[in-house]
């Protein structure tokens, strides 16, 4: 009689590091990717908390380095082995390429829009002469100023919660954060007025996550390709695309916006196809929101990165060149990542 050969227990996969600023809000979006990285592979993973430059220093941004401040000590980490992946807010991401870093996925992208947050209901046109409304985004400054010049904006920096409590406690009348954030940390019913693209164009990548993982580790890479979403994958390629091609550091009034197709991912049309139409809108305002030269067009979503390089000629040829050197030599704030 044969002996029985005992069944050899089921390969149990290690759990992937997963790094992540400390902020209550990079937190909440690492868990999002975390759990969705979970649904689609069934791989476990476990949030590492990474320190950065920007979360510790009260300098504005612009002094330290910009929001790259935020995505340097992840990619350490990363690099270093102490982590598997890591999660940024994709308009903190430099446009230029990192050494042995690779941007392996892009996940369903959320609300693009800023919202602000008033006390007592109140919208834009609500507030009074002079009113003082907190961002640390020259984009959305000179936005404000040109909706309504009679505007204080007060450079803030802090945590979404430190911000909103400066609204509370009388500190400011406003504060400007997007929309994404807010709904991520639960504080979407604190939302007073959410800013169409029309009226605020939003920063390049804002509301979309990034999922960077290294260079040599293929198997991680293709694993990652589960929770990315290519209809804002193309979306995100051309706004940075354009970032890119205009050469401006974080100081610089720049929005940029691309609608994927209508069919998006899953719909009747694959986004990656030639005939999927991706539709863009980009701006670059002077610092007291006084000038904004715009540029507007379509390509396929397979052309998303030429989209950005066309529009951003655009605007070159415009006189692009003379408001972003303007707005990093009057700049005193940074970019918000709130």
């Amino acid at each position: 009689m044969s002996a029985v050969t005992p069944r050899s227990a089921p390969l149990r996969l290690a759990t992937l590091r997963l790094g992540s600023r400390r902020s209550p809000m990079a937190i909440a979006q690492s868990r999002q990717v975390a759990d969705m990285i979970t649904e689609r592979t069934g791989r476990a993973v476990e949030i590492v908390g990474v320190t950065t430059l920007g979360d510790v220093s009260r300098a504005q941004l612009t002094q330290i380095g910009g929001t790259g401040v935020f995505v340097s000590a992840l990619r350490e980490a990363l690099l270093g082995g102490q982590v598997d992946l890591a999660v940024h807010s994709l308009k903190d991401l430099p446009t230029g390429p990192a050494a042995g870093v690779l941007l392996a996925a892009v996940p369903p992208r959320d609300d693009p829009r800023d919202a602000l947050v008033a006390r007592d209901g109140a919208k834009l046109a609500d507030l009074p002469p002079g009113a003082r409304i907190g961002t640390g985004s020259p984009r959305r400054a000179a936005q404000l100023l040109a909706l309504r010049a009679d505007l204080r904006c007060v450079p803030i920096r802090g945590n979404a919660g430190t911000r909103l409590g400066k609204v509370s406690e009388g500190e400011l009348d406003a504060v400007v954060l997007a929309y994404a954030g807010l709904a991520r940390i639960g504080q979407a019913g604190a939302i007073t007025q959410v800013f169409e693209p029309d009226e605020m164009l939003p920063a390049p990548g804002q509301g979309a996550l990034a999922v960077e993982c290294r260079e040599d580790d293929a198997g991680l890479a293709a694993l990652l390709q589960a929770v990315t979403d290519e209809a804002s994958l193309a979306a995100a390629t051309a706004e940075r695309s354009l970032l890119e091609a205009l050469e401006a550091g974080c100081s610089a009034p720049i929005g940029a916006y691309a609608v994927p197709p209508a069919g998006g991912s899953g719909g009747s049309v694959p986004p990656g196809s030639r005939a999927a139409q991706l539709r863009m809108q980009a701006a670059v305002m002077s610092p007291d929101g006084s000038r904004t030269l715009r540029a507007h067009g379509g390509a396929p979503a397979a052309d998303a990165w030429q989209l950005g390089r066309d529009l951003a000629a655009e605007l070159l040829r415009s006189g692009a060149s003379d408001l972003i050197s303007v707005s990093e030599g009057q700049a005193n704030t940074g970019n918000d990542v709130q």
